[in-house]
């Protein structure tokens, strides 16, 4: 009997080792499906994201056999899902509409084949799945949300020309309306306050969605700025000619609003 407690002692003890293993690279690409949206012309949104299941490691997938998405008949498998990936967690990155007589049966299915391994993200109008900006602030960590909050404004200045091996500039501005609040501490409640959290304002960051190659940013995100407007100004360098489409989103900690840019790099 001991020796059955001491090998059962072992094994929890190995799995829980192995649950806290962290990769750096060599691990696969895992599409989500995020929940859909109601539209107010009556169609929907299928939401999508991913989590990349390295810490460090960027992968590249263009979109073909092992980045499809597969919306039904005729469908192409270009939804403009990315193509580059981040390490862990990316949420809410695209949206693919469907009509507003979509079978709730039928399914949009985002394919990922990467480290030899294929994984499905299947989206359909299963009711518990509907999203929210209530939902959408929980899952992205903006605490409890301000019902009189609005996404910030995003602008971005004029698009270059760019040939190798010089780099863009690319300005992005953000307004916003001043909610959430900053935090104020609550005498009542120290250790709440204590915790580290996002401070209030707005921040703007750049990503590259889709590209044949690196693309670095200097810098690739503002400081977080409160009641007044930001503008970032960031110097990109490509690793490739070719066409790229980069991300600049704007977030005030609950909302968040995004702009995609086209290049042809030369």
């Amino acid at each position: 009997m001991r020796w059955i407690v001491a090998a059962c002692a072992v094994l929890v003890s190995v799995i829980a080792v192995r649950a806290q293993v962290q990769y750096a690279r060599g691990q696969n690409v895992a599409p989500v499906f995020e929940g859909w949206e109601r539209n107010a012309d009556g169609t929907f949104n299928m939401v999508f994201g991913y989590l990349n299941r390295n810490y460090e490691e960027e992968l590249d997938i263009p979109v073909g056999p092992a980045n499809t998405v597969d919306a039904g008949e005729g469908a192409s498998g270009d939804r403009r899902q990315p193509t580059h990936f981040y390490p862990r967690r990316q949420r809410f990155l695209f949206r693919v509409m469907v009509p507003k007589d979509w079978d709730k049966e039928r399914k949009v299915i985002w394919t990922i084949t990467s480290h030899g391994r294929t994984d499905q993200a299947k989206g359909w109008l299963q009711p518990v799945w509907e999203l929210s900006e209530d939902v959408i602030i929980e899952n992205m960590g903006g605490g409890v949300p301000d019902p009189n909050n609005k996404p910030p404004s995003l602008t971005i200045g004029d698009v270059p020309s760019v040939a190798l091996p010089e780099a863009a500039t690319l300005t992005a501005s953000a307004t916003d309306d001043g909610l959430p609040k900053p935090y104020r501490r609550s005498p009542s409640n120290p250790d709440r306050d204590s915790q580290p959290r996002r401070p209030r304002g707005v921040q703007i960051k750049w990503i590259e969605y889709r590209g044949p190659g690196k693309v670095t940013f200097d810098p690739d995100a503002s400081a977080v700025v409160y009641g007044e407007p930001v503008t970032l100004a960031s110097k990109v360098s490509f690793g490739a000619a070719g066409t790229y489409v980069l991300r600049a989103t704007a977030n005030d900690g609950q909302l968040f609003t995004s702009r995609d840019v086209t290049l042809n790099v030369h």
